[in-house]
Order: C-alpha cells, then structure tokens, then sequence
C-alpha cells in the first residue's frame, strides 16, 4: 500500500473517531471501556473510571456507566446503587444483577445478560462510600463514614459526574437500589431535592425512586425475618411463639437493644443458628455454594460446579476471581493507586457508621412522595433477611399517614402468561410490589420478571393486573 493510501486509512480512522466521539455527546474518551477481557461483543458503549468528590482529601469514587443498548439518547439514566453498608455496586448491580454481563464459571469471562436493565435505561454504577471496591481516599479518617457523609459524597459525584457527561444534565433521572440502599438512595434523593430547591441553575431532573428489599425501618424489619422463618417452617411453632411472645423490638437498635429479655436472645439465637447453617438467608429456596470446591475449580481453569438449575449459586466467587485479574483492572480504569488490599464485594477498610441503620427512613420516603416523584418499594419473597412482610406493612402505614386511598387494589401481576408478583398503589405515588420467586438480589434471581418491573417503573406504567402479553412481554 502507498503512503496515499495509507494517509488515507490513517484520515479515515481519525475521522471515525472524532464522529464518535462526537455521537455520544463528547464523552472522557480516556473512560471509554474499549473492551473488557472475555466480553462477547456488544453495539453499545460502557465507560468507568474515576469522579473526585473531595481532591483536596484525595477521596475519589470509582463508576460503571453502560449506555443502554438501543437508542441511548432517547432513554433515561438510572443509577444503581448496592447495600451492606460498603458493598460494591459495580461487583453486584452491575456484574451479577442488573447489569450486561455475567462472570463465566472459570472467571476469565463474561456472558450476555438478556435481561439486563440496559435494554430500559442507561445505567449507573458507583462503589460508595470511599473505602467500597476501587473507590478510596488517601485521608485514612475518610474510612469513617455514615450514611450523611456517603449521601453528600454522592451528590458531589453526580453534579461531577454529568460534568464529565453534560448531555445527561437534562434527562430523566431515576434512583434505584437494594437492601442498605434503602438508606443511600433516600438519603440521596433529598440531597438532590436540596440542591434543587436551593440551586438557580442546574437542577436533577429526578423522576422516581425504587429500591427493593430495602432496610427502612429497624424495629420493624428485625421482628419480620422471625415471622418469615416461622411462616416458612424454618423454625418451630415453639421457637416462633418464643419469639413472637418474649421479644418486644418497639424502638429495637443495633447497639442497645431495648426490652431484650433473656428468653428472647436465646430464642433469636437458636432461631439464626438453625437457620444459619443450612440456608442461604438471602434466598431461601437457592442451594447453597461450597467455597472450597468452587476456588479450587477456578484454580484449576475449569468451570465451577452449579448446584441449582438456572442460577450460579457460585457466581460472586466467579466475579472475586475476574475482578481481581490485572488485565480487567486494566480495563475498567480502576485500582489507579494500586490499593495494598484485593477487590472485594464487601469493604474491609470502611468503618461505618452501625447506628446509622436505626435512622427510620419513612419521613424521607414521604417528602419524596410530597414532591410528586413516585416511589416503588419492590420486595422478592423469598428473601428473609429484609423481608416483604415488613415492607409492605411500612409502606401500607406511609400510605395511611399521607392519606393516600388506595388506586390499585392488591393483587397478582402477570409476566409472559404467569404471575409475576403481587403489587398495589396508593395516591398514583406510592407503589409496592413483589417479585414471585425472587431473592433478596431481585434481578439476580428472577431477572426477566425484574426487568419487567424495572421497564414499567421508568415508563411510568403500572403492572399488568391481566395475563394478556404487555410491551414487557
């Protein structure tokens, strides 16, 4: 090939890129993830990379955006934020739930996610608080946090983070979580409402929160995990008695636990005992994964073993393995310090704040109603560490205190044919739904019906209350 030629491919090449780039709104390139090891290939574009919340503290916050997978610019952006406190959304939301991909079963790979929430909305991940996954900060006090603090952090990090992605500034927003998110995401959204109401410039265009099996309010979400071990005759009716008769959790803490009777602590302590060693609590009808037998199969470059049809069971030994490769580093930006400690789901740095898991978050799920923005609280039921039997009581009492009446009575909505759950509205605001099969990682276990309760959630549609075929179907 001449140098004409060649000239000609290089001008070619540059040009393709600058129209890219161009395309999706002028984007970091220096974020754009090329490619990650072992991806099958995809048409949309994923980003991760770092967002700096406090440069002076050098605390800095690691994302994973993927644009979804069909016409992204005309669809919303959700951000998905994960629970513990201080577990990974990136390793949970977005690699096992929710998100495109799936680790392979030798952990060097990855496998399409049919029924990721991309094919609804682009999709945010952050790993918050500083401390979470690749997210750090190189003042150790920073370690020390709370729920105050992450909700702060993560409000400087959206306000930053649509810098980096200005044409975001306008879209629809919608907030989403699980578990302790039931803390972030509300805590959240009334940093942004704060911001709005104060700003003269800029403001979130917030449109719904939706958080599933979320932690809102302690001493009433304890005493449901009991009823559900009892109901599902995971206990006995004599331990179930004990503990619905000797304990009173009114004003339950997780520091000073009040009017804890002996007989109580030892029936709650033989109730988690028994439950314990054989359950997955947070699917209880899910096998459980053996660690040794599945990281020596990794090890050894083989496919680790599946116990239950359809779900790895094994699959956040799998993720552990993949994040922790060099190479996938690489990739997703991450690890630019080079942390002396490996990617873990769970932080094993942060020191948060326990008591923050009394604050009754009701008040803050009402004035988000109050400013017109829908709240979904979704609940898989088979989930016994955050229960629907105490969301739904929770949400039936907001309702109550509102004075919303009821506009969709409960009962089953229906999925390709087949129940899918069972839901009802108050006031065209509040909605509380379940997910039929479902874990306490709703989409993890049932993502097809997950992605339609997602789909209807953003669209602003209610659940279909018929088995005839909706636009989900």
């Amino acid at each position: 090939m001449g140098n004409k030629a060649w000239f000609s491919v290089v001008v070619g090449f540059v040009w393709l890129i600058l129209v890219n780039v161009n395309n999706v709104g002028a984007y970091p390139v220096e974020d754009l993830v090329v490619k990650l090891p072992g991806q099958p290939k995809v048409s949309f574009s994923q980003y991760a990379g770092y967002v700096d919340v406090d440069f002076n503290a050098g605390r800095s916050l690691f994302y994973y955006f993927v644009e979804a997978d069909n016409e992204p610019h005309k669809k919303p952006l959700t951000l998905w934020l994960n629970g513990g406190p201080g577990c990974s959304s990136v390793g949970g939301g977005a690699f096992t739930e929710l998100g495109p991909f799936y680790p392979t079963g030798d952990g060097r790979g990855l496998h399409r996610n049919s029924m990721s929430w991309n094919r609804a909305s682009n999709l945010l991940f952050v790993e918050s608080p500083a401390g979470v996954g690749w997210s750090y900060s190189n003042t150790t006090s920073d370690y020390n946090s709370g729920d105050a603090a992450a909700a702060n952090d993560m409000r400087e990090f959206m306000l930053k983070w649509l810098e980096k992605f200005p044409t975001y500034k306008s879209r629809d927003l919608f907030l989403t979580g699980e578990s302790y998110a039931g803390h972030y995401i509300p805590q959240l959204a009334i940093a942004l409402l704060d911001y709005n109401e104060h700003s003269t410039g800029f403001k979130f265009n917030l449109k719904g929160v939706a958080i599933g099996n979320p932690l809102l309010r302690l001493d009433r979400d304890i005493p449901a995990s009991y009823e559900f071990f009892w109901s599902h005759g995971m206990i006995s009716d004599e331990l179930g008695l004990t503990i619905m008769n000797e304990c009173d959790f009114d004003d339950y803490s997780l520091e000073t636990p009040h009017n804890v009777t002996e007989s109580c602590t030892n029936a709650t302590t033989e109730a988690n005992q028994i439950v314990g060693d054989y359950i997955d609590q947070y699917d209880v009808i899910l096998d459980v994964c053996y660690p040794s037998i599945v990281e020596q199969e990794l090890r050894l470059r083989k496919l680790a073993t599946k116990i239950s049809l359809g779900v790895d069971v094994c699959m956040s030994y799998e993720r552990r393995f993949y994040f922790n490769l060099p190479e996938v580093q690489h990739a997703l930006h991450a690890n630019r310090t080079k942390l002396p400690y490996p990617w873990s789901m769970c932080s094993r740095v942060l020191n948060y704040n326990e008591t923050d898991g009394n604050i009754n978050i009701l008040p803050l799920l009402k004035r988000i109603v109050q400013n017109h923005i829908p709240v979904w609280v979704f609940s898989g039921d088979q989930d016994s560490v955050v229960p629907l039997l105490g969301s739904r009581t929770l949400i039936r009492e907001l309702a109550h205190e509102l004075k919303f009446k009821i506009t969709v009575p409960y009962g089953a909505w229906f999925h390709k044919g087949q129940v899918g759950g069972w839901a009802t509205e108050y006031g065209n605001l509040l909605t509380f739904a379940t997910v039929r099969g479902a874990s306490h990682m709703v989409p993890f276990a049932q993502p097809s019906r997950a992605l339609h309760l997602f789909s209807s959630f953003v669209h602003g549609r209610r659940l279909p209350n018929n088995t005839r075929p909706s636009i989900d179907d």
